[in-house]
Parts: C-alpha cells; structure tokens; sequence
C-alpha cells in the first residue's frame, strides 16, 4: 500500500502555457500507476515541463538521440534497490522530463487533449520508473501497454485509436 508519494512539479518552459489542473492529473498519474503495482512504502517523484530544445539536449546525452522526444525517465534504482532518503525513509523513484511542445503537437496529431497526452506520457514514464520496458518489443511491450491503458481508463481518460497508424501515415 502506497503510503504517502510526493511529486514535485516544475515547470521550465515559456512556449506552452500549462492549463489549471494539469499538475494534479499529472499527481493523480502518479498515484493510480503506485496503487496499481501495488507499491509500498512512501514515495517521490520528480516531474518537469521542458520545451522542445531542452529534451533533446537530454535525449543527445543521455541516449546519443539528436532528436527532440515526448518524455525521458531517469529511474533511481540499482538492482532492484530504490535509493533513499536517509532522513525520511522515502523512496526516490526517479524523474520524469516531458516535453510540452511535442505533447502539445502530439495530442493535436492524435485528436486528443493536451491533457490526455499529459497523463499518458507521465503513466508511461512512472511505469519506466518502477523497471517496466518495452525497447525490445515482446510481451514486455504488451504488459506495459496494457498497464497503461487500465491506468487511463481508471482515471476517465480512456485508451483511443492514437497510436495506430492510418492509412495515410504508413
């Protein structure tokens, strides 16, 4: 049982404006995938809003991608072991980095709303955290999406037809 998580949320751009309510759904994000994996014990999460240039100077250094992307995870764990907080028992899982601009261009392409795009890139990004991968493609792949989409759908923002390609995109 999750005892208490905080996510810390910063915002480091000026391009996107960020809606009134989007840091809660970003928490509630946080708190649906702990409940659904059942993890113990106190967590933190740390969430920031980057633009475009900013993401992909990270992707460069940390995945050698010279390309902006959606969303980079930095996970804090090391064989299995969370790194702690030694005043506070809390768990540092890792941070999210999501990049508002290409959430913004991304909920525009699929039909959906920024916020939607918001709350599944934190999902996925949170599932990384707690070692989920799907690179490889396989069942890893088809357990993670499927988490996904039971998160989204427990929090009224359900699974759409957006990450299939028409016709006209292949």
């Amino acid at each position: 049982m999750v005892d208490k998580i905080k996510v810390v949320i910063s915002n480091e751009q000026k391009e996107v404006r960020i809606p009134t309510g989007l840091r809660m759904l970003v928490r509630r994000c946080c708190n649906a995938v702990l409940r659904l994996e059942n993890f113990e014990g106190s967590a933190e999460i740390s969430v920031s809003f980057v633009n475009n240039e900013r993401i992909q100077e990270l992707n460069k250094q940390y995945r050698d991608k010279d390309q902006p992307t959606d969303v980079l995870s930095f996970p804090m764990f090391e064989n299995g072991q969370y790194n702690v907080d030694p005043e506070t028992g809390v768990k540092l899982l890792g941070d999210v980095v999501i990049s508002v601009e290409k959430a913004l261009e991304q909920s525009e392409k699929y039909g959906h709303s920024f916020q939607r795009e918001i709350g599944y890139l934190t999902v996925h990004s949170v599932l990384h955290l707690l070692g989920y991968d799907h690179v490889n493609g396989g069942i890893e792949r088809v357990r993670m999406r499927e988490k996904e989409e039971e998160v989204m759908s427990q929090l009224g923002l359900p699974g759409t037809f957006s990450y299939v390609l028409v016709e006209d995109e292949k």
